[in-house]
């Protein structure tokens, strides 16, 4: 069945120029029948069936993990979602502080803020009880009116 290489006579050292190669096909045989129950390919084709399974049904699987832990996801992208807008402030606050009089200009804005908050709200105590009732009024609008 293999192919037979033949040498001239001649030829009595290996030269690229003195070799002749004849190839006979007399005894050509036919292809071996290739079996589908071999168990490699028996293995693979369970693989297989499993892994088309588990993709049909990963939908289901999706729905009832959601379902079941819907409150933890939730908290946790809420978690993730906030860690992200403080890092996408920060950058930002960043870039606007490095503009060259931006930055003390922010200084001055906040000190003037405090100083006016303090004198509005907390230099005298009717104020503050002012101040009080506003935050409380806030917090029932927010929370709800407790009893």
């Amino acid at each position: 069945m293999e192919p037979e290489v033949k040498q001239d006579a001649g030829a009595s050292e290996y030269n690229a120029e003195n070799v002749n190669v004849t190839i006979s096909t007399d005894d050509s045989g036919t292809l071996a029948n290739y079996s589908s129950t071999d168990a490699s390919s028996e293995q693979w084709r369970q693989i297989g069936e499993k892994i088309s399974e588990f993709l049909s049904d990963l939908p289901d699987y999706l729905t009832d993990f959601f379902g079941e832990y819907k409150r933890p996801i939730v908290t946790v992208g809420l978690i993730f979602g906030a860690i992200v807008a403080v890092k996408l402030l920060l950058a930002v606050l960043d870039a606007i502080n490095d503009i060259p009089l931006l930055s003390p200009l922010f200084e001055l804005v906040g000190m003037g803020y405090t100083a006016w908050f303090v004198y509005r709200y907390l230099w005298k105590a009717s104020n503050r009880q002012e101040l009080g009732r506003d935050f409380n009024v806030l917090k029932e609008q927010v929370l709800g009116k407790f009893d």
